[in-house]
């Protein structure tokens, strides 16, 4: 009984340290972008020689993989804020889901490629880290159908409409916000297409 607390403080110690190598990684990430990182500048930013992380991370894609399940909890969070402001009408519904992912995804680019588009080759998240991802997307499945949008095709055309705006925001008009303000338009179209009535107003474009 007498080992535990320097168990305790050992296991605080080694969490704190994967914490300050993961927040390293973001930074990297952010300022050189997401494959452009070398496990040797995160160990920099930690003051740690590069081979010191391979006691915390087996791999350069083990803090991919952290990262991965990260940000798609850190979504998930914002995501439920939002949700407890839905209503029962699925136009207006479709118009939150839109706005929470789109404006989640442009504020961290990296953020969102690491999420979304397969830029890292080789790298296949664990089922641990994509379990977030996984809950994100039944959730939203579910609150459709709640909605009277049954057709699970039909809610991932509507994802595949919003992800095609973030890549074009990214791409073409990054810090601006020409398709951000073409999201409400995409929105209504796909709901028009599904005979969804307009109860409420249509939402505005920043």
């Amino acid at each position: 009984m007498l080992d535990a607390p320097n168990v305790d403080r050992h296991a605080r110690r080694r969490e704190q340290t994967r914490r300050e190598i993961l927040d390293a990684a973001w930074q990297v990430a952010r300022e050189q972008g997401l494959t452009g990182f070398t496990l040797r500048d995160v160990a920099q930013r930690v003051g740690m020689r590069a081979p010191s992380l391979y006691s915390h991370f087996d791999s350069k894609y083990a803090i991919y993989d952290a990262m991965y399940g990260e940000a798609w909890t850190q979504f998930a969070e914002v995501k439920a804020v939002e949700e407890a402001r839905l209503t029962a009408d699925m136009r207006e519904t479709a118009h939150r889901i839109a706005r929470t992912f789109f404006d989640f995804a442009v504020a961290d680019p990296p953020r969102y490629q690491l999420m979304n588009q397969r830029v890292i080759r080789g790298f296949e998240p664990s089922a641990e880290s994509y379990a977030p991802a996984v809950r994100v997307l039944e959730a939203g499945l579910v609150i459709a159908a709640d909605r009277g949008v049954t057709d699970q095709d039909d809610f991932m055309i509507l994802l595949a409409l919003i992800g095609g705006l973030i890549d074009q925001q990214l791409a073409n008009d990054p810090g601006g916000d020409r398709f951000s303000r073409l999201l409400p338009r995409a929105v209504d179209m796909w709901a028009d297409g599904l005979g969804l009535p307009h109860n409420t107003a249509p939402e505005e474009g920043p």
